[in-house]
């Protein structure tokens, strides 16, 4: 397990003399494990994927997606989930262009979510390979590989393992156009892909437990480092596009682009999706824009933007508020979260006067800060309420309590009852 490395032994004295703990989860008595719904639950039910109208259950509705070229509209689809479909855009671009290279942790074994199974078969050893257990090194190989003409594609095995590489992605990265200055040297090739965010249902399977009992106390030193969602640290830094898909279709167009793109790119994979959502995508290859919106659903009253894998809960939250308050909302899907489409959110809320911002990450300084600022600076005139956010409560991700901790149907739909109500 990648967590194994980041644990030293042997374990201290102080500990080696308290006594295992025979069922170290066993919850305080009244306590419930996680943060399941309740029996009675009404807003808060898990999402159908199999209904949900955010995926494209059918062939037709697939095909006739606007943004697809009429080759594409013409051609075939194939059911995918997620994981899937980034398999399916790394092989297209592995097909199409010798200079595309692909590496990371375990990637030649398929990786940890199974995203690059078979391509080190289909592709060989110098174009999918293994890395070295250092993020750090992985981002500077892909900085140097870029900077040569070559188009990496370099793989962060959890969002939340980035951050010793963050002197590369940001004072080198980023900045190496900028101080390239008029000779047009770039690293403009690179794209960092990474899987972000809560796992669903809580983080067990990725957290090492060591529990102890010593006079009657119970001691638990968990690591948790598998739920993070850092996508606003990014999307501080010039010089960098930070892209987060919704869904297969989106996720494969998007990171086909990414790859295309002059720019460097960190591509972010809500990895509760990987599984869960699954689509028909076209098999053909095809891009979609990056810094460009996607309005999914018109409407009047109120305009909820988000991205990533809190729209699902965005999409239930609406259903809902529409039929209890007879009112109209507009959902709006970022994508790009930076730099991202203010023409497309901005004309929404001078329409409907009303705005509720939705994502997993932190509320402090996150996406929703700069977009409900931009709002606010802009369109302050057309408000008839005040921009409301939901999102992460400013503390670290919890054991079991994920569900806790970001935005859930009932919290966005009381955003809306509020600013219809203000």
């Amino acid at each position: 397990m990648k967590w194994a490395r980041r644990v030293t032994w042997p374990i201290p004295k102080t500990l080696s003399r308290l006594q295992p703990v025979s069922d170290p989860l066993r919850p305080l008595k009244g306590n419930r494990y996680s943060s399941t719904r309740p029996a009675a639950a009404r807003l808060n039910i898990p999402t159908d994927f199999a209904a949900t109208s955010l995926l494209c259950h059918s062939s037709q509705t697939a095909l006739t997606n606007v943004e697809l070229s009429g080759d594409v509209k013409n051609g075939k689809t194939k059911r995918m989930n997620l994981f899937q479909a980034i398999n399916d855009a790394l092989s297209t671009a592995l097909s199409a262009d010798e200079r595309v290279i692909l590496f990371g942790e375990d990637v030649a074994f398929g990786g940890v979510f199974r995203c690059s199974m078979n391509l080190a078969a289909s592709f060989g050893p110098e174009r999918v390979f293994n890395t070295p257990l250092s993020e750090q090194g992985i981002v500077g190989f892909g900085i140097g590989c870029a900077a040569q003409g070559l188009k990496p594609v370099a793989e962060i095995q959890f969002a939340d393992y980035v951050y010793p590489a963050f002197d590369q992605l940001v004072n080198e990265l980023a900045k190496f156009r900028y101080r390239a200055g008029a000779t047009d040297h770039n690293a403009g090739g690179l794209v960092v892909r990474m899987p972000c965010g809560v796992v669903g249902h809580g983080a067990l399977y990725a957290v090492s437990l060591l529990a102890f009992r010593s006079r009657g106390v119970t001691d638990a030193f968990i690591i948790r480092y598998h739920s993070q969602s850092p996508e606003s640290l990014f999307s501080h830094i010039p010089g960098l596009v930070v892209i987060m898909p919704r869904s297969p279709t989106q996720a494969k167009g998007l990171l086909l682009a990414a790859i295309a793109s002059n720019d460097p790119v960190i591509f972010m994979e809500p990895k509760a999706l990987y599984r869960a959502a699954v689509e028909q995508v076209p098999t053909a290859s095809y891009t979609l824009p990056l810094s460009k919106a996607e309005v999914l659903k018109s409407g009047k009253d109120v305009t909820l933007i988000s991205y990533g894998h809190p729209l699902y809960a965005c999409s239930s939250a609406i259903a809902a508020a529409e039929k209890d308050l007879d009112v109209s909302i507009e959902l709006i899907d970022l994508r790009t979260i930076y730099p991202w489409d203010q023409q497309t959110v901005l004309t929404s809320v001078r329409k409907t006067g009303r705005a509720v911002i939705a994502h997993e990450s932190m509320v402090n300084a996150g996406v929703g800060a700069e977009v409900a600022a931009t709002i606010q600076e802009v369109a302050f005139l057309t408000l008839e309420a005040p921009v409301q956010r939901v999102a992460g409560w400013s503390t670290h991700m919890g054991l079991v309590y994920e569900r806790f901790n970001v935005p859930d149907v009932t919290r966005i739909y009381d955003a809306i009852k509020r600013t219809i109500e203000y």
